[in-house]
């Protein structure tokens, strides 16, 4: 059975280098090198006698004992340095599932969630959003697939790419159902670290022995370059990903470890900055959606720099996204990449700077006005 292209990544590849404006990714605007030395109080002659050597299995000392401090109460043992997430939802598929298994996987979702899983031959099953209620989550139909008791239950909330969330009431549902099944819980924390209407959920670790937990710099921080994430899960687990990972990557850099441990330890205020700005531009997008009634539909998000945009007028958006990066030159993100059902959606971003997410919302909305009166019958 062959692998599945990555529809998202294939996307990027084709469009993410070749634009001017992005306003269809996921993380907020990128930090240079300058700006991380600033909130971190870090001074790059520190650097100077570092040796380059190896870095170790489950990650360096200094960046374990970081994340360890800010999400496991300094307890390093559940603690897996990764090249981004990815690398951790590659390893945790491959070692805690087998074939035949059956996983649950919320939809729309980011398409590794599910299909390395679905490439080793397990089965997957969709839990729906509900798309007509603004992709509320509908805890009934999880409870009701879970009675088939799957190996795993895979969700991320504040989610992606809607941006929408569950309350602490609804997480505990859902780490109840999970418990009842008897599967182990994937919570994508992907974007937890960045809301908008409520304080950051709790990670489920302390509540559910069967959890694994993702994080990563890329989304919240401004540091996708930086490539390093995390797996948090228990110790025989990761045990078993160390040694896996020795055919695949090894270790991630001690070059970039030295700059995520700064990043982690300075967390709240490199995430409290980024809130403020994504904050910001998350009422400019209601506010260009608002003015645009009978063109734009999307809900607000609660977390994260994406929201699940559907312009009524339109089918599949796939050529539309297409025009606006090959003529408007305008980075968005066709909802087909997240699954077939979502043709008629984009992703849009809005964590970039004010100036790229104005200037995209307002090429977007003239490409949709001349669109419409592309479509419009003329007068005899």
């Amino acid at each position: 059975m062959d692998f599945a292209v990555a529809k998202l990544e294939a996307w990027m590849r084709s469009y993410y280098h070749t634009v001017d404006f992005d306003i269809g990714s996921s993380g907020v605007r990128d930090l240079s090198i300058e700006e991380l030395c600033t909130l971190c109080d870090l001074d790059l002659l520190s650097l100077k006698d570092m040796p380059i050597r190896d870095s170790e299995s489950y990650g360096g000392s200094g960046l374990r004992a970081a994340l360890a401090d800010r999400w496991t109460g300094g307890d390093v043992r559940p603690v897996m340095v990764t090249h981004g997430s990815s690398e951790a939802i590659y390893l945790v598929m491959h070692l805690a599932l087998e074939p035949g298994d059956e996983i649950v996987v919320v939809d729309p979702a980011y398409q590794q969630l599910h299909d390395i899983a679905a490439w080793r031959g397990v089965k997957v099953t969709r839990w729906p959003l509900l798309a007509a209620d603004g992709f509320r989550a509908d805890l009934p139909a999880l409870r009701e697939l879970a009675r088939s008791r799957p190996k795993m239950i895979v969700v991320n909330f504040p989610h992606n790419p809607t941006g929408r969330s569950v309350t602490s009431e609804e997480q505990s549902q859902i780490i109840e159902i999970a418990a009842e099944a008897g599967a182990w819980l994937v919570w994508d924390n992907a974007f937890g670290e960045l809301t908008y209407t409520a304080d950051p959920l709790p990670l489920p670790l302390a509540r559910y022995d069967r959890s694994i937990c993702f994080g990563t710099l890329s989304k919240s921080y401004g540091l996708a370059g930086l490539r390093v994430g995390w797996c948090l899960g228990p110790e025989e687990l990761l045990a078993r990903m160390a040694l896996l990972r020795d055919y695949i990557a090894l270790y991630v850099s001690p070059v970039l470890e030295f700059f995520a441990e700064q990043a982690v330890r300075h967390a709240d205020r490199i995430v409290g900055m980024q809130r403020e700005h994504a904050a910001g531009n998350r009422q400019r997008l209601l506010d260009w959606a608002a003015a645009r009634p009978g063109q734009v539909r999307l809900a607000p998000p609660d977390g994260g720099v994406a929201a699940f945009v559907e312009f009524p007028q339109h089918g599949d958006v796939t050529d539309l996204c297409r025009r606006m990066a090959e003529e408007e030159r305008v980075l968005l993100v066709p909802g087909s990449c997240f699954g077939d059902a979502y043709a008629g959606c984009v992703r849009l971003g809005f964590g970039g700077s004010v100036t790229e997410l104005t200037t995209g919302l307002e090429r977007l909305g003239t490409l949709l006005d001349r669109t419409a009166d592309a479509g419009r019958p003329r007068r005899p």
